[in-house]
């Protein structure tokens, strides 16, 4: 039974075609992403706001255990493309010559298409079993507590006598290449085809195939969305309410870009 899911999802993937992109690409991304910001900023802004807010609330629940506060953060990075629906909404209306409002936003959030939801449960988990390894890690080959950045940094970044940075680096990197390859134009795929055209695991066939026939433009836009979600967190959340809404409006342009759908 799971070898006949696997083939069907196999050719429900096999219908999409990949677009040709430039190793630049993803700067036009960003380019028209922040136009369509510009076209509608209020519903686009309001989305960006609750999710710094979400930003904010981790950072006050784990001010004290920057052990947990790096993980939750990372974490919070691999569930982003299921929170920015909403924002893939906007672009697609806007795509269509439609108005968008606050009420695209609402609907979004309320889906009634049990693929988003699901694969949004599917993310959840990897988010949370993230931060579960990532405290793991650090509390049990820390000889000193980490309640603080300075703690984190002179405990793990720069301790000569341990390799448990780099280890952390690379086990964050083992779970966030599969999950940013499985997500990349997932959730806009789901959102944009009915339920009988693909399935989520079609839909994550798909986004693997795009990583793999472009990995050097893909490795540039997860540089890019990185980088920017950092500076974000940097400016006390408050340079997410805008970089969100941005990276999440640019992330549908990058799936209509990358994704022949035929129609």
């Amino acid at each position: 039974m799971q070898i006949l899911e696997t083939e069907k999802a196999l050719q429900q993937s096999r219908q999409f075609g990949v677009k040709p992109i430039p190793m630049l690409r993803p700067l036009g991304w960003l380019a028209r992403g922040w136009g369509d910001l510009c076209r509608c900023p209020g519903p686009s802004l309001a989305h960006g706001l609750v999710l710094a807010l979400i930003g904010a609330l981790i950072f006050l629940l784990a001010k004290d255990r920057f052990w947990l506060l790096a993980g939750a953060f990372s974490g919070f990075l691999l569930v982003a493309p299921i929170l920015a629906t909403g924002l893939y909404v906007i672009s697609r209306d806007l795509e269509r010559g439609q108005k968008p409002s606050f009420a695209t936003v609402l609907r979004a959030w309320r889906p009634r298409d049990g693929r988003l939801v699901v694969f949004g449960v599917l993310l959840a988990f990897a988010g949370t079993g993230w931060v579960m390894t990532s405290a793991s890690l650090v509390t049990s080959f820390t000889s000193s507590p980490i309640h603080a950045p300075m703690d984190f940094l002179h405990h793990v970044v720069l301790n000569e006598e341990s390799h448990l940075f780099e280890a952390w680096l690379a086990l964050g990197a083992l779970l966030a290449a599969p999950v940013f390859a499985s997500t990349m134009i997932t959730v806009p795929l789901l959102l944009d085809r009915k339920i009988g055209e693909v399935s989520i695991l079609g839909a994550v066939f798909t986004s693997w195939r795009v990583v793999m026939e472009y990995p050097a433009p893909v490795a540039l836009w997860a540089a890019l969305i990185m980088l920017l979600t950092l500076f974000g967190m940097a400016t006390l959340m408050l340079g997410l309410i805008v970089i969100m809404p941005w990276l999440g409006h640019a992330s549908w342009h990058a799936y209509r870009d990358l994704v022949s759908t035929r129609d």
